[in-house]
This record gives C-alpha cells, structure tokens and sequence, in this order.
C-alpha cells in the first residue's frame, strides 16, 4: 500500500508544480492540491490503522514529504505539517482519538506547539484560552493541537500540554502576509474562554518518556518513536525537497544557460559550476541519508522491543538540524551560481530559495539549542531543557 501512495504522489508532482505560483497568489494551498493529497492516501500514511490508515514506517512518509516538496515548497511544508498530526493523535486517550475520527477518518488537524496558551483546571477538564501564529495549513482543517501551560494554585505553570479543539472552539485570524512559505496559509489561531475536557490533552511530561495513553489501543511500531525525533523530522524532510527541487531546477537550467552570450560560452561547461553541483547534491544526500539512517536505528530498536537511548534521541536532534542547515547551504550553492535568473520572481530557484530560508526559522530548527543538548550530553552533563 505505501508503494502505491509514493507512485500516486509522483503522478501528482508536475499539478502541484504548476500550481506553485498559484499557491502564492493565495497565500494557501489550492484546494485541489489537498484533495489530490486526501485522495491518493497521503494523508493516512501516519494515522493508526484502527481508524483506516496505515501507520507506516515514517521514512516512507518523509519520502513522500520530500517528493512533494521538490515540486512545490508550500504544498510539500503543508503536507508534512498536516500529515504527522495523525501519529500525535495516535499518542492521545481514545476518546480523542473517537472525536476526531469517529464519524469521518478523512478529518484534518492543524497546530501550533508553542506554549502559548494558558490552561486553568476546572471539573473534567480545562478553561482554556490564547492566540497562536504560525498554524500551517489551518484552512484545510477542522481541528486543531495547540499548546499551553496549565497552571496551578498561585498562577504559575505545573504542565505542558497540547490541547486539542474543533474548529467550533477556535477561530482563525487571517494575518499571513510573508516573503517564503508565502502559500501555506499558516495564520494565527484565536481561543477564547473554551471548555477543553481532560481526554482531548496529552502533557509532554508523557511524550517525553515515549508513554503515552495511545499506545494501549495503537499498538503499532511508530507510536512509541519520540516526539522530537517524529515532529522535527517533519520539519526537515520538507526543506530537503525543497532543496533538490531547486537543484532540479539548477541543473536544467544550466544546462540551457550561456554566461556569455557575446562569447557564446556555455555555463554547463564552466568547471566551477559543475564543482558547486556536485556540492549541493553531496550535501543534500548527507541531509536525507542522515536522516533516514537515524529513523531506521530507532525502528530497528522497536522492533527489537527495546528503548530508544537518550543518546539516540539526542542524536536526532542533531542530524535534523544539521539535515537542515545542509539543505540550505546546498540551495545558497545554488543560488550563488544561477546568475540573472535566480532573482526573477516567479521562478522556481528564488522560490525554493525563500521557502527553505523562511522554514530555517521554525523553532524546530534552532541549530545551537540541539547542538548544545548533544554535546552537553556527550560531556556528562544532564539535559533538562529542550524537546528529544
């Protein structure tokens, strides 16, 4: 089945990349490209098989991700966004799990992770409120993960949560203006004074230990993989397809340029373009081999019926960033030497160019904060602080 959602992807590529311009123009993704998505089994791919997905290995999901993206860096952001929340679900209570997918196993959730909002417990659940930027794709959903601080007595924080609401208990703000990602629609989520009850909230305190209540009735491999290993990778995998996108894009471009048109010199036989080629891609490949070889480890240690070491874990953290710095110094490489055309709106190179380098500012990708929880790790130290 996951064979038959990667060829249904790649049937998909050449619509999504013509509709890359009209993704900005709206500053969402078209309609049709997530219905397309939904359709040919993307969405499903990490969603637990008790509800009608297929709860895969997630290299396959990141692979898809990848493919999408080459084509179009808002659509393939959006789709790796919208499509893990479905393994995150698989962690909560199943009465979550019900609410959402009850009555329609097709039902999309957006987020935003930040704490931003502020939980005070009442009988059965939590009185809850905040404003949250950054919820990719929120249009295409009708639920949404939201974090928040749940807070005690005197005021002051006891819990991390994510809460999840309806679209009937949110709103959305539309605020996105921005010069990258510009079509993924990410907007503000407004929530005011809603009831959210006990079983729709998952703290990170159990997220953290790789026990969380959805493993009783999901059973399957991947949902007991880490949420930093899971979720960040979701954010990594989507800047890698941007990245070969734009050395697709290079290459054919170069092999059409002439430098000098008055000395008709071609730019494919310059040997300093051929050297930053052969960079990007080497830097691309280290991004995505990393990347899978990690994911691969830690299946290998599930299936083994054995636990994710924090060395492991820390060690994700690492490659994702470092995943993502290497993407974006090979689509810089490229950039560099694309010439006239690699300022032209419209095209595809100052796109890719834009969507990687606005994804580089997801929290996510905080490059020192998870060099630092490695090293201070690799020096004995204990890591309190940071999401592995």
């Amino acid at each position: 089945m996951t064979e038959q959602v990667i060829a249904a992807v790649r049937e998909l590529l050449p619509a999504l990349r013509d509709r890359a311009q009209e993704a900005e123009d709206l500053r969402r993704i078209p309609t049709e490209s997530i219905k397309a998505l939904q359709e040919n089994g993307f969405f499903k791919l990490l969603q637990p098989t008790r509800y009608g997905g297929q709860a895969a290995d997630p290299v396959v999901f990141y692979e898809a991700v990848t493919l999408i993206a080459a084509a179009c860096g808002s659509t393939g952001w959006v789709a790796s966004v919208l499509g893990v929340h479905p393994w995150h679900l698989g962690l909560f209570d199943d009465r979550a799990q019900q609410d959402v997918w009850g009555e329609d196993v097709d039902t999309r959730i957006s987020s935003s992770y930040a704490p931003a909002g502020r939980a005070t417990p009442v009988d059965g659940g939590f009185r809850f409120s905040g404003r949250w930027s950054f919820s990719s794709g929120c249009d295409h959903a009708t639920w949404v993960l939201l974090g928040g601080l749940v807070l005690g007595p005197e005021g002051k924080p006891v819990d991390f949560r994510t809460f999840l609401l309806p679209i009937a208990d949110y709103s959305i703000v539309d605020v996105w203006d921005t010069v990258g990602l510009r079509g993924t629609g990410s907007n503000d989520i407004l929530v005011e004074d809603v009831f959210v009850p006990e079983h729709r909230t998952l703290s990170f305190s159990h997220t953290a230990k790789c026990a969380s209540p959805g493993q009783e009735v999901n059973p399957e491999p991947i949902y007991r993989l880490p949420y930093g290993t899971v979720h960040p990778f979701a954010i990594t995998a989507p800047i890698i397809g941007m990245a070969r996108g734009a050395y697709e894009a290079h290459v054919g471009h170069t092999r059409a340029r002439i430098r000098a048109a008055y000395l008709g010199e071609k730019a494919a036989e310059d040997g300093f373009a051929q050297v930053r080629i052969a960079e990007a891609a080497g830097e691309i490949d280290a991004a995505w081999l990393q990347l899978r070889s990690t994911v691969d480890e830690e299946m290998a240690l599930i299936a083994a019926n054995e636990r994710i070491p924090v060395t492991l874990r820390l060690r994700a953290r690492r490659d994702q960033v470092m995943g993502t710095g290497r993407a974006i110094a090979a689509i810089d490489r490229l950039f560099e030497s694309a010439g006239g055309k690699a300022i032209n709106n419209g095209l595809p190179i100052p796109r890719f160019w834009r969507d990687a380098h606005a994804a580089r500012a997801h929290a996510a990708n905080d490059l020192e904060r998870a060099l630092v929880m490695f090293g201070k790790h690799e020096l004995g130290i204990q890591v309190r602080d940071g999401m592995f």
